[in-house]
């Protein structure tokens, strides 16, 4: 979480608020462009197990891989890190009377969720990336390895 709040480069995908209505459905809108949240344990991949990578839904951006995500019971997806470093980046975030750091995509600046650290999942990381499912699209690994973009 180095670096909360520091000067990012700016986003690869930039388009207008109208261009993102057009694409996003109104929930996916609220959540990526508007740093919403999904109601707890409702997401499509709370408890999925499936091997794959995980998308930003809003750009395709690779953003997490199945391996790094774990059960933390807390009603959105889990992971303890992203795929790599600089694929998200993070904003401090005192909104709703909490302080919190807020994770974006690296490549089109939408919301995800927010990162938590230090409480003991005994995770590699003691991080919790706490990330709407809405956020999110899994391609899933074939049975060869690969990731199938069919999905």
């Amino acid at each position: 979480m180095a670096g909360a709040g520091t000067g990012a480069p700016e986003p690869a995908v930039r388009k207008s608020d109208d261009e993102w209505r057009q694409e996003l459905t109104p929930e996916e809108y609220h959540v990526l462009r508007q740093a919403g949240t999904e109601r707890p344990y409702t997401g499509e991949y709370v408890d999925t197990h499936t091997e794959g990578v995980y998308q930003c839904r809003a750009c395709g951006a690779e953003l997490f891989r199945s391996n790094e995500k774990f059960d933390s019971h807390c009603g959105w997806p889990s992971f303890w890190a992203p795929l790599a470093d600089g694929t998200v980046r993070y904003i401090h975030d005192r909104t709703l009377g909490m302080d919190r750091v807020e994770v974006r995509c690296s490549n089109c600046d939408s919301h995800l969720g927010h990162v938590f650290a230090g409480e003991g999942y005994g995770t590699p990381t003691d991080q919790r990336y706490c990330i709407n499912s809405v956020s999110l699209k899994l391609v899933p690994r074939d049975a060869d390895g690969s990731e199938s973009a069919g999905s």
